[in-house]
């Protein structure tokens, strides 16, 4: 059945969400989580498939039509493809954020799994030289990470494929020449992120953070850009290069935040509805269900929550305060 857009309270429409299925990850990555990890949830506070896929229907219902699975890292959830079969078919984009430990392993049951509505996959790899990778992750995981890449690749519905590199300053100056080179000789979509306030040690600082501006200059003077048009509600300033040898991407949530038409909700592994990726709120959905909420019961609480999402995320203003959960928490 066809419900009501859900909209929030300063007139943006939502169509995008952002689903974690875990908490737990492989990787224990500088600025997400400690070296020594997080404690984890235990299994029965994570929502379980069919939970997940009620509130996606539901929300495919109000006029959410892209999806994007996340964790902790998603393909450590047991059975995971089972679970993306089930998403599917609800939605017009459904898409992975995965850290590519797995895939090697789970590529060919994933993309079938997608079928003919198909799936997007983003790939997160932030260092394309072994030792630094290992330095970043603390897994020395690449040459496993760069082979699940091209199971992946082997998979023509899996395209195109976008590889996601956290920036910070001190250490993505050196991976700036040699991603861009890697867009250029391989069919991936490289995406520079600027690093944000979600670390689990609340040690982020904005010196920090290395802006795509300084990588985008950094790439131009040796491979020079061309600008794309931005999409309504993107995330990403999309640049291909002059030659037409593939495209390149930075997301500035920091230096040039795209709050003013985001059109975003998350949900976190056990079922919490965050309305901004910084949000010091959240509002349960697990236990109503659990207590036997029906799907209008699900609705009103929804658009309660939405209709109070945040205006912008507030990062670069004084009296900032970061929210207690690290990015694996929240879902990337």
């Amino acid at each position: 059945m066809a419900r009501a857009p859900l909209i929030d309270g300063h007139g943006r429409t939502i169509g995008d969400l952002r689903l974690s299925v875990t908490d737990r990850c492989n990787f224990r990555c500088q600025y997400c989580m400690p070296a020594e990890g997080l404690p984890w949830l235990d299994r029965d506070e994570v929502l379980r498939f069919e939970e997940i896929a009620r509130i996606v229907n539901l929300l495919a219902e109000m006029g959410v039509r892209d999806v994007r699975l996340t964790g902790g890292e998603p393909l450590v959830r047991r059975d995971f493809p089972d679970l993306v079969g089930m998403l599917a078919p609800l939605v017009d984009d459904l898409s992975i954020t995965t850290n590519g430990y797995l895939l090697e392993r789970d590529a060919d049951a994933l993309v079938a799994a997608g079928g003919d509505h198909g799936l997007r996959f983003n790939v997160s790899i932030d260092s394309l030289q072994r030792d630094r990778f290992f330095e970043m992750t603390r897994r020395d995981a690449l040459p496993r990470v760069l082979a699940g890449l091209r199971a992946l690749a082997a998979h023509p519905q899996a395209h195109p494929i976008k590889i996601n590199a956290v920036a910070m300053r001190g250490f993505t100056e050196q991976e700036a020449i040699p991603f861009a080179e890697f867009a250029r000789e391989h069919p991936y979509e490289i995406r520079f992120i600027e690093f944000m306030p979600l670390d689990a040690g609340h040690v982020w600082s904005p010196d920090q953070v290395l802006t795509g501006d300084e990588i985008r200059a950094a790439i131009h003077a040796v491979y020079p850009l061309e600008p794309e048009p931005r999409e309504p509600h993107a995330t990403a300033r999309t640049y291909r290069f002059a030659d037409g040898r593939g495209r390149i991407g930075f997301i500035n949530p920091v230096s040039e935040p795209f709050c003013g038409d985001c059109n975003r909700i998350r949900i976190t592994a056990e079922g919490k509805l965050r309305t901004c990726l910084f949000s010091l709120n959240e509002t349960d959905l697990r236990d109503p269900m659990r207590a036997g909420a029906s799907d209008d019961d699900l609705e009103a609480i929804i658009r309660a929550a939405v209709w109070r999402k945040e205006l912008k995320h507030r990062v670069n203003e004084p009296g900032f305060v970061q929210p207690d959960r690290p990015m694996s928490a929240i879902g990337g």
